[in-house]
């Protein structure tokens, strides 16, 4: 197999990894699952309102933010379950940290949620 294909099976593979795992983030994780529904949610009002191409930007980059620091949240906590399984003060610091990460992204998603939809409620 000569380097470009290979290099081209390689990255399919790959992709069919990061399929999988997004997966079973969807299928394992409830708060992932909530997540889901706010999307759902949040695309039906899009069509509903009929935002602007520029608001379905900010909407979708607001999603994508949100569940992908909550994915990297969902791993931190299960590294750090399987490596100290046990209460440790140091374990507990880490797990608050990437959860205000989450906190921080839903923060943000919630005010571009605010910022397209009042005008189009007022």
């Amino acid at each position: 197999m000569n380097k470009v294909l290979k290099f081209i099976v390689g990255r399919l593979r790959g992709c069919g990894y990061a399929f999988k795992g997004a997966v079973l983030l969807i299928k394992t994780e409830p708060s992932i699952q909530v997540q889901v529904g706010i999307a759902v949610l949040m695309t039906s009002l899009g069509f509903y309102f009929k935002i602007t191409a520029i608001e379905w930007i900010l909407q979708i980059f607001a999603i994508g933010l949100v569940m992908s620091i909550e994915g990297l949240n969902t791993t931190i906590e299960a590294i750090a379950d399987f490596i100290h399984p046990d209460f440790h003060n140091k374990i507990g610091f880490i797990k608050d940290i990437a959860a205000g990460a989450v906190f921080i992204a839903a923060f943000t998603a919630v005010i571009i949620g605010m910022i397209i939809y009042v005008p189009y409620l007022v």
